[in-house]
């Protein structure tokens, strides 16, 4: 049987109004807007509070609209928006917080930028290993996670089960280097090194001893036989 939890996380239609609220604050992805409306075409208030978010793209409130049969209005945004977005900004790591393990881990499948940055951090491991499996998780924030020594090791592991992550030089180098990485990946992945960063980590006291002596043997290896 399916693990429910995974269900839930994929399907916005059943989402909490707290769990979507929080999505389309987070509007660094304008996407979410119509992914939501078009998932809960059924559930007037969802359409509401989409209907009469600032951040809602036009496009979006047109198609909400239509469903709600309301006539279609331009919204001239404040100049006071700016300062309004920063303090909802502000509120949105107390929100997350107040979440439950299961809207957490739901959010972390659909959240943005910022929304990923807090749960990666969250003190549930479940809910920042699923962080992990956003399909909008940029390699840029991969490979902060790899070079991160208080990133957990199963998240660390789960990286290195990405090969298209693994093909980005700078994620590859962050997991080798990282003394959390476990010693038997760390060395599996010294061979795709450059000569420079190998010697490195030859003479890094902060890795294994494995590592150390993999590197060196790697770089004995590499020199020119006279």
């Amino acid at each position: 049987m399916d693990d429910p939890v995974i269900l839930i996380g994929l399907d916005l239609s059943i989402a909490s109004r707290e769990v979507i609220e929080i999505l389309i604050e987070d509007a660094s992805e304008q996407g979410i807007f119509g992914e939501i409306a078009h998932a809960n075409q059924n559930r007037q208030e969802i359409l509401e509070l989409l209907l009469h978010h600032p951040d809602t793209p036009d496009e979006v409130k047109t198609y909400i609209s239509g469903i709600l049969k309301l006539p279609v209005r331009t919204e001239v945004r404040p100049a006071t928006e700016q300062i309004h977005k920063e303090t909802r900004q502000q509120n949105l790591l107390q929100r997350i917080q107040r979440l439950s393990v299961t809207e957490r881990l739901q959010l972390a499948l659909k959240g943005g930028r910022e929304i990923r940055g807090i749960l990666l951090k969250d003190t549930n491991k479940a809910v920042m290993l699923r962080v992990l499996e956003n399909q909008k998780i940029t390699e840029g924030e991969i490979e902060i996670i790899a070079r991160s020594r208080s990133a957990p090791e199963d998240a660390l592991r789960k990286i290195t089960k990405n090969r298209e992550w693994l093909k980005n030089y700078a994620i590859s180098s962050a997991l080798a280097t990282n003394p959390k990485t476990p010693q038997g990946i760390a060395v599996t992945l010294l061979g795709g090194l450059k000569i420079k960063d190998i010697v490195l980590l030859e003479k890094n006291k902060n890795v294994s001893e494995l590592v150390r002596s993999t590197a060196k043997r790697l770089v004995t290896a590499r020199k020119p036989k006279q």
